[in-house]
């Protein structure tokens, strides 16, 4: 696959090579022509030997020449020894959601490059060891803050069949967010499952996880206590707003959320308590499947109101996991579905590791987690060691 004679060394070649004769043939057309004889002004002179690092290793490739010495290349400048990225702009545009052949035809367009399909494949399979072994890997012993959730996706399986997709994030006692396991399961989202998946984790060195956020799947929280006996299982307060306007009218929005907001800002159980029996008696009468919802709710979603603002922003809604499954499903968009559970695990991982400028990448340090931090140390002061 490396080394002088690998596949992903041939491929840079052939990237770097055609897209070096493109570049000299735009700019011996820029030069024109002689008007009296009507010949070119500046015509090709052969190659030049140049050896180049890449990110695949030493690149051995024939640049193009012109007579007169006006051509300056863009694509491997001159005097410059070392490249990086190519491979990398395979992998970025397949986690991107671009097919193989999306690739193929991309780099034909913008390099003149001939890439087949299947060689493109063999690039993005090029990570599947590293994708391994990233499963694989341990994990912190303690995690204050862990979120799951799980996304549907399309993939073949003789035919193709709606797949959960069960990922966890996890924030560790350093406020470092990252992405902590990702498994393709079968048939719909199930609270067994999960506690397999989570055990899983438990084995790779999670020994303790203060809480877990999660949506209100039936039997995650039994699931939660076989795998981490003293974790607390917080409901995602988002999911439960969303849940709750599904059972009402459109019209009645308006009145509605800003009532539920009163009652998840409450600033202690009790005021909750008040809120929300205010909030029974104004609409139980007209909408009891939600009240019934937020009855049956109550007890995962109740403790994050032991903490402040600061704990608070982080525990209320499983929004870091909500982000990553968006891009997930814009990865997946494109494809319709995936031929392999490979393929689709392939191109999720991609989109994990891959960084974004300007901050928004799914790993990183949480914004103000100092605070939070002091306070869960107040909580859980006698199981934390840093």
């Amino acid at each position: 696959m490396v080394g002088p004679g690998g596949l992903l060394v041939g491929i840079t070649r052939t990237v770097l090579e055609s897209a070096l004769d493109a570049e000299l043939d735009a700019h011996l057309d820029e030069v024109g022509v002689d008007e009296e004889t009507g010949r070119r002004t500046n015509i090709r002179n052969g190659h030049g030997a140049k050896t180049v690092q890449t990110e695949v290793g030493p690149v051995r490739i024939q640049v193009p020449r012109d007579r007169a010495g006006s051509f300056t290349p863009r694509i491997v400048p001159k005097h410059v020894r070392r490249l990086d990225g190519f491979n990398e702009a395979i992998l970025s545009l397949y986690a991107k959601g671009l097919t193989t052949g999306e690739i193929s035809a991309h780099l034909a367009d913008v390099y003149d490059a001939d890439v087949s399909r299947e060689l493109i494949s063999r690039v993005t399979d090029s990570v599947l060891d590293e994708m391994e072994a990233w499963r694989q890997r341990p994990l912190d012993r303690i995690y204050p803050v862990v979120f799951i959730d799980a996304l549907v996706m399309k993939i073949r399986q003789g035919q193709v069949a709606n797949r959960p997709v069960y990922v966890v994030v996890g924030i560790s006692l350093d406020g470092e967010r990252d992405v902590l396991g990702m498994w393709a399961g079968t048939g719909g989202e199930g609270a067994k499952q999960w506690a397999g998946y989570l055990t899983e984790l438990r084995n790779r060195g999670v020994e303790d996880v203060f809480m877990v956020c999660s949506d209100g799947l039936k039997g995650m929280t039994d699931a939660i206590e076989q795998v981490w006996p003293q974790a607390v299982h917080q409901q995602c307060v988002v999911h439960l707003v969303r849940a709750s306007l599904r059972y009402t009218n459109r019209k009645d929005w308006q009145k509605i959320t800003p009532t539920l907001r009163e009652i998840y800002t409450a600033p202690t159980v009790a005021a909750a308590e008040a809120r929300f029996e205010a909030f029974a008696a104004e609409f139980g009468d007209q909408y009891p499947a939600v009240i019934r919802l937020w009855r049956t709710s109550w007890p995962q979603f109740v403790p994050f109101l032991d903490y402040d603002h600061e704990v608070r922003k982080v525990l209320y809604t499983t929004n870091i996991i909500e982000s990553l499954n968006a891009r997930f499903r814009q990865a997946a968009r494109r494809r319709g579905h995936f031929p392999t559970e490979q393929a689709a695990m392939k191109v999720l991982y991609l989109v994990v590791q891959q960084k974004r400028k300007g901050g928004g990448s799914i790993t990183g340090r949480v914004y103000g987690w100092a605070k939070a931090l002091n306070a869960l140390i107040l909580a859980y002061g006698d199981r934390i060691t840093i």
